[in-house]
């Protein structure tokens, strides 16, 4: 039985692919245990690893820091790809106040780290690793141990051991917060329902409404002339004519008063372009639909699927003029667009063409429209965005006085927001399905946390008993008060609506945990909206500040 030791005790590629893909299996299977609803999830496999390095079962010190390292570009990568697109846009339509509120968190937490430093005299790398568990961040930590290793050439087991302790109470600090400001400022969730119906148009940014054309200075002006005149995005889908007959219009169409106009615009812009034209009428869809003599109009939603569409302006395809059909909307991940000439197409982009069933038949192989296409991965993509986030993370950008680097995390993580957001300027294809997405990333991160905890298992029992208990305080500070703090003056001096400001709190620290208890206490989706605007800036400061702060230290 000496080669069954071997195997579980030894070394080699057979003992460190066993270890590893124990670890992980037996830490997914105890994340699905909840304790009061609440459970740590896939973090389950770093303590899973600490415990079996505990004793005895480790693997080879290189294989398993190439393994932590590639299993973090993966996971930051795929974030970085995910978010991308949305990365600047958070900024617009009153983001900028999540994102502000956000970025007060993460510097008010540092802020704390560096006052229990002070007060206590911990290493700073040490207290890196507790801010990282204290807020549920892997990349931090992983960003931390990375420019740590680079700047000394050897790697702080403390860090991971920091991280490993403040962990649990930091899923369960991040939860308490929601709850304490809830109850301590008095929330009551039929005012926020109120709240969140007046802000209901705000997260749809194309509208449909039906108008009677009543303005006689315009009778038969065309689509194209009240277009400039109003001077706002919008699309007539169809033109219902005094006669009864529905027709599809283009630009040189003429308007007469009594026509009735299906018009798609962005929500904001619909009252304003409703008065103009003259008033609203009530038509659903389906009447447009049912209304067509011989249905010789049809809708019909298109998936871009052709690569060569992917970059490509409406401008550039001139589909109206060849085949006469109209583009009233594109949806690009769950979100209605307002198409326009200079809007760039998106590969899972999908357009909704009007037009004859025969036109939008040509139509569709014209941008594919092929499911079977999109469940191809792209890898080129992706490898030569994980090149090109290697070199930029090499890149020594200051000496101060070790050279400062964006390093293995931060560089991917740049390229990837980039390459998601931009990367269609380069013809490169950035559409993944969600659940390739979430596989890269789950793969990633399960790898990265079970060598973590590996090489943080070695002296962890002796780092609680010689005083690591007291970093379990230190991250509960480090968690609560910077929640706190801000929460507050969120909710009585900027007045945000209670179901936002628990998507913001759970966004801040990237706790999914806390985002699924917010989203079934709130019952509607604000929470995730929430989440999804602040969590592509959180990501790239917590992995910043990380590594700023081990670098300030050195």
């Amino acid at each position: 039985m000496e080669w069954l030791h071997t195997l579980f005790f030894g070394g080699g590629i057979a003992h460190a692919v066993l270890i590893l893909a124990l670890v992980i299996t037996l830490g997914i299977l105890l994340g699905k245990v909840r304790i009061g609803g609440i459970s740590l999830g896939i973090t389950w496999i770093l303590f899973v690893g600490i415990a079996m390095s505990h004793f005895g079962m480790t693997i080879d010190g290189e294989v398993r820091q190439f393994v932590q390292e590639f299993g973090l570009i993966l996971f930051v990568f795929s974030i970085g790809l995910q978010v991308g697109p949305g990365f600047f846009s958070s900024f617009k339509h009153g983001g900028l106040t999540l994102v502000g509120c956000a970025t007060a968190i993460v510097l008010l937490g540092v802020a704390v780290t560096y006052v229990i430093h002070l007060a206590t005299g911990t290493p700073i790398p040490t207290m890196v690793g507790i801010l990282s568990g204290a807020v549920t961040n892997t990349p931090g930590l992983g960003a931390a141990q990375q420019a740590y290793a680079d700047a000394t050439g050897y790697n702080d087991p403390t860090i991971a051991l920091g991280y490993a302790v403040a962990y649990p109470l930091g899923v369960v600090g991040i939860i308490f917060s929601m709850i304490f400001i809830r109850y301590a400022l008095h929330v009551k969730f039929e005012k926020e329902d109120e709240g969140l119906a007046a802000l209901s148009d705000e997260k749809k940014l194309a509208a449909k409404v039906s108008v009677e054309f009543t303005n006689a200075m315009l009778d038969g002006a065309t689509v194209e002339h009240v277009r400039e005149l109003i001077n706002r995005q919008f699309v007539i889908s169809r033109i219902l004519h005094a006669d009864g007959e529905i027709t599809m219009p283009d630009a040189d169409s003429t308007i007469r008063v009594g026509d009735r106009l299906w018009v798609i615009s962005r929500a904001e812009d619909s009252e304003a372009i409703v008065a103009f034209l003259g008033h609203r009428v009530e038509m659903n869809d389906e009447a447009w639909g049912n209304n067509t003599p011989d249905s010789v109009l049809i809708s019909r939603r298109i998936l871009i699927t052709k690569p060569s569409i992917n970059g490509k302006k409406f401008s550039d395809l001139h589909l109206r003029t060849r085949y006469g059909i109209t583009i009233t909307r594109v949806n690009r991940a769950g979100v209605d667009l307002i198409p326009y000439q200079g809007l760039e197409l998106q590969v899972g982009d999908r357009v909704m063409v009007v037009g004859t069933e025969k036109a939008v038949a040509k139509v569709a192989d014209v941008l594919g429209n092929s499911l079977k296409k999109l469940k191809q991965p792209n890898l080129v993509t992706i490898f030569v965005g994980i090149a090109l986030g290697v070199l930029l993370g090499s890149i020594p950008l200051m000496n101060v006085p070790q050279p400062v680097k964006l390093g293995l995390a931060g560089g991917p993580l740049i390229v990837a927001i980039l390459i998601g957001r931009f990367g269609t300027h380069f013809h490169l294809v950035t559409y993944t399905t969600m659940s390739a997405n979430l596989m890269l990333r789950e793969i990633g991160i399960a790898l990265f946390l079970a060598a973590v905890g590996i090489g943080a298992g070695d002296g962890f029992v002796d780092a609680i008993v010689g005083g690591g208990y007291r970093w379990i305080g230190y991250g509960v500070l480090i968690t609560v008060v910077p929640l706190l703090v801000v929460g507050i003056v969120a909710r009585l001096w900027l007045k945000m609506n209670y179901y936002t400001l628990m998507g913001l709190i759970a966004g801040s620290t990237t706790d999914p945990p806390a985002l699924a208890y917010a989203n079934a206490t709130a019952g509607n989706d604000m929470p995730a909206v929430g989440y999804s605007t602040v969590y592509p800036v959180v990501m790239f400061l917590r992995v910043l500040t990380a590594q700023v702060f081990i670098l300030f230290a050195l």
